[in-house]
């Protein structure tokens, strides 16, 4: 087999859920195509890796672009008066994701999920139009994540800037989300007070994840969710 063909086959078999021969089926379509497709995947592929960065205060992925386009240097000459706060609040060049950016969000609900699957999930359902924090992983002693592996550090921040009312974990329903969601309440009600937290009810199976909850049940959990 060439060897660019056969490294592609590599590639591509290193993504999740993608073994061998769906890495040789992909590579196939992908050389046989005259449409342009392979050109247009590559084309993407680099702008993504060049462009889309974590969101400096969620986590959320961003090209970091103004969501109402031009160039982004302009940032605080011309914006509309509703993204006017686009920048970081620490007054730095970095700009927010969507979700931060929009002030529609601030309603005083921070959800924390796992990872942005999580947030594609509960944004396709839309039970949810607060704001996100991603964790980024579960704490786990088998895997050795410990919490400075994960996203959490700023929360206590966000709480106080974004005037945080209710966080609501929406972690996957396992042993390691569980003592995820511990470890942050533990650590937030020994320095701030008057927050609740809660979390998905009822319809969350055991050892669950978000991506395999259909929108109607999560829906449901979302909305009979039960304070901690």
């Amino acid at each position: 087999m060439n060897n660019k063909i056969e490294k592609l086959i590599k590639q591509f078999a290193k993504l999740p859920r993608v073994g061998g021969r769906a890495a040789q089926r992909i590579t196939l379509a992908l050389l046989q195509d005259k449409t342009g497709k392979s050109a247009a995947l590559a084309a993407a592929l680099l702008d993504a890796a060049e462009n889309i960065k974590p969101c400096s205060t969620c986590g959320c992925l961003t090209d970091n672009s103004p969501p109402w386009g031009g160039d982004r240097k302009a940032v605080g000459g011309g914006n509309p008066p509703h993204l006017a706060n686009a920048r970081h609040p620490s007054g730095g060049g970095e700009l927010l994701c969507e979700f931060c950016n929009d002030p529609a969000r601030a309603n005083g609900q921070l959800c924390l999920v796992r990872d942005l699957g999580d947030v594609w999930t509960l944004e396709k359902s839309n039970v949810f139009r607060g704001r996100y924090h991603i964790a980024g992983g579960l704490l786990s002693a088998a895997a050795g994540t410990t919490p400075d592996d994960l996203n959490i550090e700023n929360i206590p921040a966000r709480i106080s800037a974004e005037n945080i009312s209710e966080i609501i974990f929406a972690l996957p329903n396992t042993v390691e989300g569980k003592t995820t969601q511990h470890f942050i309440i533990n650590n937030l009600q020994l320095s701030i007070i008057n927050l609740k937290f809660s979390e998905l009810a009822s319809g969350m199976p055991l050892g669950g994840d978000l991506d395999y909850v259909d929108d109607g049940t999560l829906s449901i959990a979302f909305g009979n969710r039960k304070q901690i």
